[in-house]
């Protein structure tokens, strides 16, 4: 448990993230604490990194919205500051709080308190010995790191432990965290380290995090992105509801690439919806189709779509046009009919349908068939197959 949160067995996969204020700043880490909360971070992880960042830990968990983890590097004792201050864990780094002696006096405060530890492994500040043993932060030597470490929490009857080999390289981040899967029983926090700044930085995190969830691997992750903190929480929120280990609380918004068939600028209308329907917190998934003679069909999933045909835009709810309106007008009916369907529900919007709507998009996609073709050559694909099928043998 980190405070009221619980991490591993069937436990939701929770996400963290990391203030980047001064923690002596007590009011400008708290206004950062409450935005990643906002965000979606069940977890928030503050650097005490001196007596004043202690001493401002003590005012700012008991006002936290979320579990308070402080990240400890070089003094033990700062650790035993921050157990004072009520944090609900601590984050050690074997790399750098190397005493034995220090460690057990750490994880004895710790179970007095009735609070987690997180052994952090980083390649970036992996062990000298281990280092110079293995000649590089492989994850056989990460791995080692954070069962030596386990082994002095362990010979003090401590238990509540968490563990991450983070390393900036994906594939070697990947492979860290399947060794250490097979080793312990523990839960494991999941992240790339310094993936560095987006996109490039939200394209490792994914890689690495998903790869493992999908395996079954990992029971918490953090997005270590060069920006602001709370784009971290976001996007560990919305990876885990992608993935359907959390229950969708915010906007899911699909959109067709675009292509010469389009009707309408896709790209806009979908920045466009997109800014609205998050600033109106709706958790549904919301279509946005470039043109209306595949786009009901394809999104027929989604709750709510739209789609441009010949300056209208042809609003559906799973896959069913229930109005036309003008292309203008495409963004705030869509937010007008989600906002409807949310507070009502599919089948009542699905039954308060303009009866004309359906054949309208009918007739509108008809049109644009005979006016772009038929970019998929249906009729004359089926032909040629039925002949293949039907013809003679040699």
């Amino acid at each position: 448990m980190v405070g009221p949160v619980p991490v591993g067995g069937r436990s939701p996969v929770s996400a963290q993230s990391m203030t980047t204020t001064k923690t002596a700043d007590v009011n400008a880490t708290l206004a950062q604490v409450y935005a990643l909360g906002g965000a979606g971070a069940d977890i928030v992880r503050i650097t005490c990194n001196d007596v004043d960042a202690a001493q401002g830990l003590a005012e700012i968990v008991p006002r936290s919205p979320v579990p308070i983890i402080a990240d400890i590097h070089f003094h033990h004792r700062l650790a035993l500051a921050a157990l004072e201050a009520g944090v609900a864990g601590l984050r050690l780094n074997p790399g750098n709080i190397r005493k034995e002696a220090h460690i057990k006096e750490v994880a004895r405060a710790a179970s007095d308190a009735g609070v987690s530890i997180r052994v952090g492994v980083n390649a970036g500040s992996l062990d000298k010995d281990l280092l110079a043993e293995f000649g590089a932060p492989v994850p056989e030597a990460l791995v080692r790191s954070a069962l030596h470490e386990i082994s002095y929490l362990e010979d003090v009857g401590f238990t509540d432990i968490k563990i991450s080999v983070k390393h900036s390289n994906v594939p070697l981040m990947v492979e860290s965290y399947r060794l250490l899967a097979d080793r312990v029983d523990y839960p494991l926090h999941l992240g790339v380290t310094e993936a560095g700044p987006p996109p490039g930085g939200l394209i490792k995190s994914v890689a690495g995090i998903a790869t493992l969830l999908l395996e079954g691997i990992g029971d918490t992750i953090r997005f270590s992105l060069t920006a602001d903190p709370v784009e971290e929480a976001k996007a560990g929120r919305q990876l885990l509801e992608y993935l359907g280990l959390r229950e969708r609380t915010g906007l899911d918004l699909i959109a067709c690439p675009s292509c010469g068939r389009a009707e309408v600028d896709v790209i806009k209308v979908a920045a466009d919806a997109t800014a609205a329907l998050e600033e109106a917190k709706l958790p549904i998934q919301v279509a946005i189709m470039g043109c209306i003679v595949n786009g009901p069909g394809e999104a027929r999933e989604a709750d709510i779509g739209i789609a441009a045909g010949r300056g209208k835009g042809h609003l559906f709810i799973k896959g069913q046009v229930v109005r036309v309106v003008p292309e203008a007008e495409m963004v705030s009916a869509l937010l007008d009919e989600a906002r409807r369907l949310v507070d009502e529900g599919v089948e009542a919007r699905l039954a308060a349908a303009d009866v004309s709507a359906a054949d309208l998009a009918d007739e509108t996609r008809i049109e644009l068939l005979e006016v772009q073709g038929d970019a998929n050559r249906s009729e004359e694909r089926r032909a040629a197959v039925a002949d293949i099928a039907t013809g003679e043998e040699a």
